[in-house]
């Protein structure tokens, strides 16, 4: 099992949560938080840029990242969203097992 993290942030809260319904829907992912909302500064076009933004963390398996990445992409209003993974290099086994477990493709 090769368990990773997937971070992004959202705009507002509402699209961060049916992004999480779908990516569990979809047994993309096991479990995603959906954070408080924070603010974000980064250079945009040549600008500083402030915004308040929901982060969003999504605990699936390397095996799905590319299908997470897609479904982030799908349902993002953002140009160019952030979609971060790391591996997860250690960690409660029976968490571990869960993770991947719940994120076994569904049958057509």
């Amino acid at each position: 099992m090769d368990a990773i993290l997937v971070m992004t942030t959202f705009p507002d809260r509402d699209s961060a949560l049916k992004l999480a319904q779908h990516l569990i829907g979809e047994q993309l992912a096991a479990c995603v938080n959906v954070l408080a909302e924070c603010s974000s500064v980064y250079r945009w076009q040549g600008q500083i840029e402030t915004a308040h933004e929901t982060p969003v963390l999504i605990k699936t398996t390397s095996a799905r990242y590319a299908e997470v990445e897609a479904a982030v992409r799908a349902n993002h209003p953002y140009e160019l969203p952030e979609i971060v993974a790391v591996g997860i290099s250690a960690g409660s086994q029976p968490y571990l097992a869960w993770i991947a477990a719940q994120t076994v493709a569904l049958a057509p």
